[in-house]
């Protein structure tokens, strides 16, 4: 399986949810979209262990089945696409669970998040919305 890794489960990850552990191991490949590496970053900066977590994340970054996932020209047509969905559902959601929505969509991922406003896309394969 390949997921596409929301903050909320990486702090899960971080926590040692026994779950989140166990799904994460079983993953053929983890993405990281570039906006939950700025979401974590700018918690890290709010906080008392900026480098320590700062150094967890850079480890788990190196991890051979994890790669960072940026947008490019055909994310923006999703982004576009989602947004209009979700304004015309009357069913909005943050501007960063846009992008992330978007870059799901674009290459096939299984979401795995807590936030349950994803489940206004259907188009979205998610796991771990309890």
């Amino acid at each position: 399986m390949k997921l596409l890794l929301d903050t909320n489960r990486y702090r899960d990850f971080c926590a040692a949810d026994p779950l989140t552990k166990e799904i994460l191991q079983q993953a053929e490949w983890v993405f990281i979209p570039f906006i939950v590496l700025a979401e974590l970053k700018a918690g890290f900066l709010s906080g008392q262990l900026a480098r320590q977590n700062e150094s967890i994340l850079i480890r788990f970054l190196n991890r051979p089945r994890v790669r960072m996932l940026f947008p490019d020209l055909e994310t923006t047509n999703h982004y576009a696409q989602v947004y209009a969905q979700l304004r015309h559902q009357g069913t909005p959601i943050p501007t960063n669970d846009l992008w992330i929505a978007a870059l799901a969509i674009q290459h096939g991922l299984l979401l795995f998040s807590r936030d349950h406003h994803f489940s206004h896309l259907p188009q979205i394969a998610r796991i771990g919305s309890e």
